[in-house]
């Protein structure tokens, strides 16, 4: 079976002028009756399966269908051809979507000869009617270029006709009748000829070609349907790369690219219907050296010690029209490539960075990437400093769920270039290497980035303004693309509480839990009685101070993160205040240690000083361990008083006892010694006190005549205690001497100098001798009745009780 000869697929037939092209077709098919040798007609006009358009200058606005099933999917596109619209040829520009007056988000790219195309799918169209705006966004300005008008309505009921119950070429009446239970109703009955409303069979794709001398152009061959071989037709030519969504109507081909391509066709009268698109083919066209510059970024770090500068180089990747095919790798010099002579190369690789090292000094560094086809030419790197003037303002909005508007002031200097630089912001560093791009128009104020832009995530964005000879100190900013409530509130900690105030503090929410920007914390708390009280707290603060708590009271207490999109609670803490402040406390325990303190001093006090102590524990003198009971011989303390008669006597207080003696016993020769005398002391013992209170000091008395002798003599005074009644003295002891001065101030009269006056027992009938006896008897002394000395028995004249 003949096909049809290779045709270029950029050859359209006369726009308009269908009638010459059913003369041209019909020439070209006479004597092939089942395969036509057809040129390929490219409809450069919107129609066919884009439908009604309206255009406007250098924009253009196409539906894949102005008429669809209520609810179904609708697409469209949107292109722009810069050459053909003035101002746009430099700059860069956005395109965007509004169904009425409701943004829709499409996806925009580059096309072949410097046109952007937009491709807009609308998933479920629920209204009856609508337009479709297409917008452009260049250089801060929005205008309306393009719109399309979209209907849609119920299915309507069909039927196709089988071929062979139609006349061909001759009028037929057609109607459609109803049949029910109760009766039958019929349509208006159509007259048409069935080649008017016929749907051909669609055509063949046979094979494609590149065309050598012409490099953006491919001749392909197809094959008409057997049934369609004695028409006069026109078909349509479709093709899109595999990652293309869209599919263009229009030649150039870009080179290294691998395209898809569908044919239909109807009757070239334009009456009938489209018949549905051939299987598809695939075809890739051939490959050149990369053409173009690439876009390059740097940074490089102070020499080292052996002298050597260490840089990191990044670049972007070439579009798809100016990779011209795969590309293999890139390679990095340090010098330009010359005829004949491959300069070094620090770096080939396949990633869009390297890290490498250069002699200190070096200013340049050349870049180039290579396919199949050959190598591109080398882009020169400047490695400049970064000392030229900042931006004067730089702020970002959002330009979607997945992109940011970046816009700023110029400098005042002349700039050749940007370079913007965005990364994540996250609890964990991290870099992205292939987030920044450059804009090569010096004179733009606004960017839209893309690459990496997520949303409910903070970006830190940087701009470097790029002169001639140096590089501007970059000017940061922060963006979200999108922001929500926070993922999660903090929790609340209770750093202090007293009985009015409460501190509390929390740990900030993770960057990437925020969702937004933290516009706010509010601090909620409430009692039992529900009173509930709330404050507002700076986001950079991660502290907050509770006023005015009542004492001892439970409260509950919670902390809500707000961002612009919204709101989150945190959990509840519970705190009770305390009855009194710290420093009360504080006051309370050092009052009672300063009690404490003042109390042991004066123990110790007491105890050192004792005149003081005696007038709060008065000294009483313990009789046992007394001088004078030390002074007496032993064996006078087994002998035992036989007192007739005498009582077991009450406690008697003694205040002092007084003991003098002297050191020996001196024998005067010219006095005799009375046989009674008290024998010699072994030593001598001699004691001397002050008296208390009622008493009086005792000293030694001279005998008479001046003799020296010492006497002896004792004093016993009974008092009474601290406020009990004092009794007058009852017994007094002395011992005589011959002194005529009394030893003690008595009322009774002094002993005479030869007397020794002491008790007399056992004398029934009174006292020899002008001393008389004691005023009371023995018995109502009882520290008395241990004192028995040698000598006793002078004492029988004295009566006993």
């Amino acid at each position: 079976m003949p096909t049809s000869p290779w045709l270029p697929a950029d050859i359209p037939a006369p726009a308009g002028d269908a009638k010459a092209t059913e003369e041209t077709m019909a020439r070209r098919g006479a004597g092939t009756p089942f395969l036509l040798r057809l040129s390929l007609l490219l409809v450069l006009r919107p129609g066919g399966e884009w439908g009604l358009s309206w255009t406007l200058g250098c924009a253009t606005v196409a539906v894949g269908s102005p008429i669809v099933p209520l609810g179904s999917s609708v697409t469209a596109s949107c292109t722009i051809r810069s050459e053909l619209c003035r101002g746009l040829e430099r700059g860069k520009i956005r395109i965007t979507w509004m169904l009425d007056n409701e943004p829709m988000a499409g996806s925009q790219q580059r096309g072949p000869s410097g046109m952007e195309v937009s491709n807009l799918t609308l998933p479920q169209f629920n209204r009856t009617q609508a337009k479709l705006w297409c917008w452009l966004e260049w250089n801060g300005t929005k205008q309306r270029v393009g719109m399309a008008e979209i209907r849609a309505g119920c299915d309507r009921s069909r039927c196709t006709v089988p071929r062979r119950l139609l006349q061909l070429y001759r009028q037929m009446e057609i109607w459609v009748s109803a049949t029910n239970a109760l009766g039958t109703a019929e349509s208006e009955h159509l007259y048409i000829d069935p080649m008017d409303v016929a749907k051909l069979d669609p055509p063949a794709l046979q094979s494609i070609q590149s065309i050598p001398f012409q490099t953006d152009c491919i001749a392909l061959a197809w094959e008409v349907a057997r049934s369609n071989a004695h028409m006069e037709l026109q078909c349509e030519l479709r093709y899109r790369a595999v990652e293309d969504p869209a599919w263009a109507l229009h030649c150039g081909f870009l080179f290294g690219t691998r395209y898809h391509f569908q044919m239909r066709c109807r009757r070239s009268s334009a009456r009938g219907y489209w018949s549905e698109w051939s299987p598809g083919r695939n075809y890739t066209t051939h490959e050149k050296a990369p053409s173009g510059k690439l876009d390059a970024w740097w940074n490089a770090g102070p020499a080292g010690a052996g002298g050597r500068l260490e840089v990191q180089l990044r670049w972007k990747a070439p579009q798809r029209r100016e990779a011209n095919g795969r590309v293999l790798g890139y390679r990095v010099t340090l010098s330009p490539r010359r005829r004949g002579r491959d300069p070094p190369t620090v770096c080939n690789t396949t990633h869009t960075q390297c890290n490498f090292s250069a002699p200190a000094g070096t200013r340049r560094v050349y870049l180039s990437a290579y396919n199949a086809a050959g190598e591109s030419a080398a882009t020169e790197v400047v490695l400049l400093e970064r000392k030229g003037h900042p931006l004067a303002r730089l702020w970002a909005v959002p330009g979607g769920e997945r992109s940011l508007w970046v816009c700023w002031e110029a400098p005042p200097a002349p700039v050749a270039a940007y370079i913007l630089e965005w990364q994540r912001v996250s609890s964990e560093p991290r870099h992205c290497s292939a987030c920044w791009q450059m804009e090569r128009d010096g004179t733009v104020t606004t960017a839209l980035i893309q690459d990496g832009i997520e949303p409910f995530q903070r970006y830190n964005i940087s701009v470097y303004p790029l002169y001639k000879d140096a590089i501007g100190v970059p000017v940061h900013t922060t963006a979200y693309s999108k922001q929500k409530a926070p993922s999660y509130a903090p929790k609340l900690h209770l750093k202090s509480i007293s009985k009015s105030n409460a501190e509390l503090c929390w740990d900030p929410v993770p960057v990437e839990m925020q969702n937004g920007f933290i516009t706010s914390y509010t601090i909620f708390w409430a009692n039992s009685t529900t009173e509930v009280s709330s404050a507002a707290v700076n986001p950079s603060l991660s502290s907050f101070v509770i006023q005015e708590l009542k004492p001892s009271t439970l409260y509950k207490v919670h902390i809500m993160a707000s961002t612009a999109a919204g709101s989150i609670n945190g959990t509840s803490l519970t705190l009770v205040t305390m009855v009194l402040d710290d420093i009360e406390i504080q006051l309370l325990f050092l009052t009672l240690g300063l009690i404490f303190v003042l109390l042991i001093l004066l123990l110790i006090c007491f105890q050192k000083n004792g005149r003081v102590k005696k007038q709060f524990w008065p000294s009483v003198p313990d009789p046992a361990n007394s001088s004078l009971g030390k002074w007496v011989p032993v064996g006078l303390h087994q002998e035992h008083l036989q007192v007739p008669g005498m009582k077991e006597p009450g406690l008697a207080t003694i205040s002092t006892v007084t003991v003098l003696e002297r050191a020996a016993w001196s024998k005067d020769p010219a006095v005799p010694e009375p046989p009674g005398s008290f024998p010699a002391m072994p030593q001598p013992y001699v004691q001397q006190e002050a008296l208390g209170r009622g008493g009086t000091a005792a000293e030694p008395h001279r005998g008479p005549g001046g003799s020296g002798e010492s006497v002896q003599y004792a004093r016993v005074v009974g008092m009474g205690y601290k406020g009990q009644q004092q009794l007058p003295p009852r017994l007094h002891l002395r011992s005589g001497s011959g002194s005529s001065q009394p030893l003690l101030p008595e009322p009774s009269p002094s002993p005479q100098p030869y007397q020794n006056l002491w008790f007399h027992w056992a004398a029934p009938h009174g006292c020899p001798g002008d001393g008389g006896c004691p005023e009371e008897p023995p018995a109502t002394f009882p520290l008395l009745q241990g004192l028995r000395i040698g000598g006793a028995e002078e004492l029988h004249d004295c009566r006993a009780f």
